[in-house]
C-alpha cells in the first residue's frame, strides 16, 4: 500500500511538473541521444557499466598528452541546440574524477556551452560559461560582448568554488538567464550546496544563436599552457545523469532520476 501511495503522489507529480515545465534533455550516462561524440587526438569517450552513478551505465571521457600535438585535447559528448540569448534554464550532472588523479595548477573542463561562429571574421567555435577543476577546485566562468572583436569580450571568472575530490561522485546545477545586457544572472550549486550567485550581468556573446552544452573531459590546460605539469599523462573523468530543464528538479540527478525510474 505504501509503495502504491508512493507510485500515485510521483505519477500526480510528474503530471503537474509537465504542465508548467520543459524537460530540455536527460541522459542516463549513454552515448546515444547526443547530437555528437567530441574526440580530439588520442581522445575516448566510451559507455561503461563498472562506474555508474545511479543508472547502469555512465560516459567515461579519457585523455592522453603527446608532447608533439599542438591541438586541443577534447573527449566530450554534444547536445545541441541547449540555449540562445533570452532564455533561462536549470543544467546539471554528475562527475567523477579517477582515483588516481593528480591535482596540479592546470585546467581541465568538465562542462561548457559553446557555439559555432565560424561564419564571423574573427573567431570559430566560442564558449561562453565553462566549469573546470584547477588543483582540488571547481572554478567557472561566463563569456559576454560582442562576437568581434575578440578583444571587445568580457570574460567572469569565478575561482575556487568548491573543493573536488578524486574517487567519488559530485553534483554540479548551473541556473543561467542568458542575456547580451545586464539583465542576466549566474548560480551554481556543488553538492547540493549554492557556492555561486550573480544577478545584473551579461551572461552570455550579442549573438542570437543557439549554443551546444557539452560534458566531458577537454583539457584545455595542456593546449593553452602548450605543456604537461605534472606526470600525469592519461587523465579520465565519469559523467552520469546529465539534465536540463526549466526548473531545479528537471536538472538535479537524484530528483528527474528517481521520478523517471518509478514513472517511466
Amino acid at each position: 500500500m505504501t509503495k502504491l501511495f508512493y507510485l500515485l503522489v510521483l505519477s500526480i507529480s510528474v503530471l503537474l511538473r509537465d504542465v508548467t515545465t520543459t524537460v530540455i534533455f536527460h541522459n542516463k550516462g549513454t552515448l546515444s541521444g547526443w547530437d555528437a561524440v567530441n574526440q580530439d587526438h588520442n581522445g575516448v569517450v566510451k559507455e561503461v557499466t563498472n562506474v555508474v552513478y545511479k543508472s547502469t551505465t555512465a560516459i567515461k571521457c579519457t585523455q592522453t598528452y603527446d608532447s608533439s600535438f599542438k591541438g586541443r585535447y577534447h573527449s566530450e559528448v554534444v547536445k545541441a541546440n541547449v540555449y540562445r540569448r533570452g532564455d533561462t534554464a536549470f543544467y546539471g550532472f554528475m562527475f567523477r574524477l579517477s582515483r588516481s588523479w593528480e591535482f596540479v595548477d592546470q585546467k581541465f573542463n568538465i562542462a561548457q556551452f559553446i557555439a559555432d561562429f565560424g561564419d564571423s571574421v574573427c573567431d570559430d567555435y566560442v564558449p561562453t560559461t565553462m566549469v573546470w577543476i584547477k588543483g582540488t577546485k571547481l572554478n567557472a566562468r561566463t563569456n559576454a560582448g560582442p562576437v568581434c572583436p575578440k578583444t571587445a569580450r568580457t570574460t567572469t571568472t569565478f575561482s575556487n568554488l568548491a573543493e573536488v575530490s578524486a574517487g567519488v561522485w559530485h553534483k554540479v546545477e548551473m541556473h543561467a538567464n542568458w542575456q547580451s545586457d545586464n539583465t542576466g544572472y549566474f548560480k551554481l550549486w556543488f553538492d547540493g550546496v549554492k557556492v555561486f550567485e550573480r544577478f545584473h550581468f551579461a551572461t552570455t556573446l550579442q549573438d542570437g544563436r543557439y549554443y551546444q552544452f557539452r560534458v566531458g573531459l577537454y583539457a584545455n590546460g595542456w593546449h593553452d599552457d602548450g605543456t604537461i605539469i605534472g606526470s600525469q599523462t592519461v587523465r579520465s573523468v565519469w559523467h552520469d545523469e546529465i539534465g536540463a530543464g526549466t526548473t531545479f528538479a528537471d536538472a538535479d540527478p537524484d530528483q528527474w532520476w528517481t521520478v523517471e525510474k518509478y514513472i517511466l
